[in-house]
């Protein structure tokens, strides 16, 4: 322990030897202790102390518990969430991650604990939002660190439903104007599936149970008679941007292309935002162990930063860990549904909710063999469920980070991936010894005869095989272009058989990853600054690409038609959608208010389809577009460069409304911004303080390497980087994080917001890993000692 004076003692029950919390400038904390126990226990602890709400709420939600805090408007989420709860076999779980989990988890619950404690002996301490609310912090069990699953990113069960929906109002064809389909497969109707009979009403359950806690008045104030009324607390926009639009950058590049002649690993996840943010950044230190960078802070670990040794990031990687199964129930018997030769149970067990203001309620849970049940018609003698990794032993989110954040190498770090079961991720890792690698990571159903696409039977027809080895998932260590980088594209290898399982078949749009690897390509000379710039790049391929047809529109037709004035603020655009560019705030108002809702109209006229293809697969939409066909009418290309120039002229008449009528005053940033908003802010008084941080204008798009994807009504974003990190590996010293808009949730401490700023202009803060720099830079420095 380094002999300074500390700014806080504190005595604590459950730790065995002293420890020390020393908190940076920037928030970020560095935790010592003398041992791996107390670490994690002081993990707890500290993630308690900055973000204690926000645990609580996490917990209440993932466990269903939040009726008994917030009355019965949260009641049918409560119901929702319980579904998706892990019961499996509790021995089976803990051995799933590393041998030490359950004592990690306890060590780390404990903690939570102590800080609690803390807090009522000290209700100073406790967060404002809990006498807001006139709520109290509960106590953790260690079971609930693995139990919750539904914050976790899976794919493609609700795509499924989606699917089945467009293709019964309209075709394969339309439905690849919402997401591609690589490799490509035919679609086949199972026999036995009526896609007709698969209402968009059995995706509520599952959208409610995923859903972010939020505060209405109304909500607040409803009553038993109003619980089923609050099922449809979020668009079903919402459930396919985050599909399309939650995803990370991620890229390392070997010392043989850098200016240090060492690796340099870069990972930049992408998250919806919020304040406090989805990220925390710490410092892990005891002997033998010592660990920096980022992670949920609901887990103990992190996974994302580097252990001394190697360095490791991740995005996520379009694994299919989820399929939807439709049932036949037996006449005039709706529990019984067909299963091979014979029929079984649906398996209906009640549980206790407690309510505020009301006696305790007992709601009925439904399950089949796969999974719960999302939806019955009895009329129809149907039953939709969904089978998901989430129900298997190992697949708590992040938790495999607990043996892959103690590997010493890259190839030990491919070794411990066996251990990771969701979300399913690419992995980037480097060593000191100068070794680089990508791995495929994430449970994986084997489906040997149909392509995980669209709802299936239930009756034993299709079942999954098992899960693919980690070791047959796609991997490379050491690659012969000196880098690796991955942007959540269909990133399987060009020579997988096509006989071969299937791994997944949706993925991001590839114009992040083809922007950054143009950009590693280029250079080789690598650097930490190099890659930050990169990590805040706002060059849009789709600007590039669809201006380049406007010229050629131009050129066939005349300027006169989309006005000199607008044509000529186009030209000799760079195509980078910086934050104070006007050209910027012209071509996303175009792009995505006019030209998109164009094509669409077009190409699928059905209103009630359209609804389910937004925000459309962009890769799609620009082939249409760079390829027109008779879908556009004939002459096709004529009716391409009459759809380009009509709806320019209309967005820059649109702009003009917006921003005022002198274009040089226009900027991307006016409209385009983030605003971190507060789960309570829509109830909460202004007595209290100001809890939102922003706006904060930001360049770029979710096309852009540094993405920011926004809100299509207001162009407020959404989501984005929230935490950045570049690691120089081997001098970690020189690397750089930010996170944003602080680190702390408490709205009363110094680092609630002090990032955002920075954050917002592109800024990085140091990611300090020796001692002597830690106590350079100490802000804060509490001593724990055993009670």
């Amino acid at each position: 322990m380094t002999e300074t004076t500390a700014d806080e003692t504190m005595h604590l029950q459950g730790l065995k030897q002293p420890a020390e919390i020393r908190v940076d400038r920037w928030g970020i904390p560095h935790l010592k202790a003398e041992n791996e126990q107390d670490l994690f226990f002081v993990q707890g602890f500290n993630a308690a102390r900055d973000r204690l709400w926000q645990l609580d709420l996490w917990r209440k939600r993932g466990l269903g518990l939040l009726a008994a805090d917030f009355g019965p408007g949260y009641l049918a989420q409560d119901h929702a969430a319980r579904h998706f709860l892990y019961r499996g076999d509790m021995a089976a779980e803990w051995s799933s991650y590393a041998p030490d989990t359950q004592a990690i988890c306890t060590a780390f619950a404990t903690g939570i604990n102590a800080y609690i404690t803390l807090c009522q002996a000290e209700p100073a301490r406790l967060p404002l939002e809990f006498s807001f609310f006139g709520t109290s912090p509960a106590r953790w069990r260690p079971e609930d660190v693995v139990r919750v699953r539904t914050h976790a990113l899976t794919r493609n069960g609700a795509s499924e439903i989606l699917r089945a929906n467009i293709l019964t109002l309209a075709d394969a064809q339309t439905d690849l104007l919402r997401t591609q389909i690589e490799p490509h497969v035919d679609l086949k109707v199972a026999d036995g599936v009526a896609l007709a009979d698969i209402p968009l009403a059995a995706l509520r359950l599952f959208k409610l149970a995923t859903a972010p806690v939020t505060f209405e008045r109304e909500r607040l104030a409803a009553t038993l008679d109003d619980v089923w009324t609050w099922t449809e607390v979020t668009d079903l926009g919402d459930i396919i941007r985050a599909t399309s639009e939650e995803g990370s950058n991620n890229w390392v590049v070997h010392g043989s292309r850098t200016e240090t002649g060492r690796p340099i690993l870069a990972s930049d996840p992408h998250r919806a935002h919020a304040v406090p943010s989805l990220r925390y950044l710490v410092h892990l230190q005891a002997p033998g162990f010592n660990a920096i960078g980022t992670g949920e802070p609901t887990a103990p670990g992190i996974s994302l930063g580097h252990n001394g040794k190697a360095a490791f990031g991740l995005t996520i990687f379009g694994a299919d860990q989820e399929d939807v199964y439709v049932y036949e129930t037996r006449e005039g018997e709706p529990d019984l549904y067909r299963y091979q030769d014979g029929w079984e149970a649906i398996r209906r067990q009640e549980e206790r909710f407690e309510v505020k203001g009301y006696a305790d309620q007992t709601l009925m849970l439904a399950f089949t063999r796969h999974g719960p049940v999302l939806h019955e018609d009895a009329g129809k003698r149907l039953v939709i469920a969904l089978r998901s990794v989430w129900l298997s032993p190992g697949s708590a989110a992040y938790l495999g980070s607990l043996s892959a954040m103690r590997s010493p190498s890259v190839a030990a770090f491919g070794t411990s991936l066996r251990s990771w079961g969701t979300p399913s991720v690419n992995h980037v890792c480097a060593d000191v010894d100068g070794n680089v690698g990508w791995f495929t990571a994430g449970f994986t159903p084997v489906r040997q005869n149909w392509h995980g696409l669209l709802p299936v039977p239930g009756d034993g027809s299709h079942e999954w095989a098992g899960f693919l080895p980690a070791e047959e998932l796609p991997r490379v260590v050491n690659p012969a272009a000196g880098f690796f980088a991955t942007a959540n594209e269909m990133n399987l290898p060009a020579d997988r058989s096509p006989d071969a399982p299937t791994i997944g078949h949706e993925w991001a749009e590839v114009s992040r990853a083809e922007r950054i690897k143009s950009v590693l390509s280029a250079d080789t000379a690598h650097s930490t600054e190099a890659s930050m710039a990169l990590q805040m790049d706002t060059y849009s391929s789709p600007a590039g690409r669809i201006c380049a047809l406007l010229a050629e529109a131009i050129g066939r037709k005349g300027a006169a038609i989309v006005r000199e004035k607008v044509a000529a603020l186009l030209d000799g655009w760079d195509f980078r959608l910086t934050a104070d560019s006007n050209i910027a705030a012209l071509f996303e108002v175009w792009w995505m208010k006019h030209l998109r809702p164009a094509l669409f109209a077009r190409f699928a006229p059905n209103p009630a389809v359209r609804a389910l293809l937004v925000p459309g697969d962009v890769d799609v939409l620009l082939n249409l577009l760079e390829h027109p066909d008779q879908r556009f009418g004939q002459p096709a290309e004529e009716a391409r460069d009459t759809m380009l120039l009509e709806t320019l002229a209309a967005a820059f008449d649109d702009c003009s409304r917006r921003l005022g009528d002198d274009p040089s005053r226009w900027a991307w940033g006016t409209l385009h911004h983030a605003l971190f908003e507060h789960a309570a802010s829509r109830v909460k008084q202004d007595k209290t303080g100001e809890w939102n941080v922003g706006p904060l204008p930001v360049g770029g798009s979710r096309s852009t390497p540094g993405l920011a994807s926004y809100r299509l009504s207001d162009f407020r974003v959404t989501a984005g980087a929230s935490v950045r990190l570049v690691i120089d590996v081997g001098e970690w010293d020189k690397s750089f994080c930010i996170n944003t808009p602080g680190q702390s949730g408490d709205p009363r401490s110094p680092h609630y917001a002090d990032l955002a700023e920075r954050w917002s202009g592109g800024e990085y803060v140091p990611l300090l890993y020796s001692d002597e720099k830690i106590a350079a830079e100490t802000d804060h420095h509490i001593l724990l000692l055993p009670a």
